[in-house]
């Protein structure tokens, strides 16, 4: 007997671009063109917000996974929702931050391009993560380095 379990299908592309709508740009603020969604407005909540929010937002990441979109177009959006989660978590500037940076229609953006022209996109977020994690750990491997250094620095002068 096979197994019963029942898979639950990937969302469908509509709901996930209504729940992107809803996190980042449902609200018009008045008097301007300018958006806001409910992402925007979990991030005033300190830290449980922006949590939250980002909890939510991975849905959206973990249906494109499903559908079969590649890691490395899956890693972006991973960074895309990182991005908004650990910015957002800073008062003032991670509020602004939430406002603008709008990560979910990011990632619906990434997902419809990915469906119109795979192998671009995945050549396209190959080269952002590539430089991201340059961005990162290049840094970090120079502060590293230089502490190492100033360290044996000390060491030599005391021993």
């Amino acid at each position: 007997m096979k197994n019963s379990r029942h898979v639950k299908p990937p969302a469908k592309l509509e709901t996930l671009e209504k729940l992107a709508w809803y996190l980042d740009s449902s609200i018009r603020i008045p008097g301007t063109k300018l958006t806001i969604g409910l992402d925007g407005l979990l991030g005033l909540i300190p830290g449980v917000g922006d949590l939250t929010s980002g909890a939510i937002s991975s849905y959206i990441v973990l249906q494109a996974a499903k559908r079969g979109v590649p890691p490395v177009v899956i890693t972006k959006m991973l960074f895309n929702v990182g991005l908004d989660t650990i910015l957002g978590v800073i008062p003032v500037v991670g509020d602004i931050f939430d406002f603008a940076f709008k990560a979910n229609q990011r990632n619906i953006k990434l997902f419809h391009s990915y469906e119109q022209n795979p192998k671009r996109i995945k050549q396209k977020s190959r080269v952002s993560v590539a430089v991201f994690l340059l961005a990162v750990f290049l840094p970090l491997a120079l502060i590293l380095w230089l502490s190492i250094l100033i360290l044996s620095s000390l060491f030599s002068l005391f021993f």
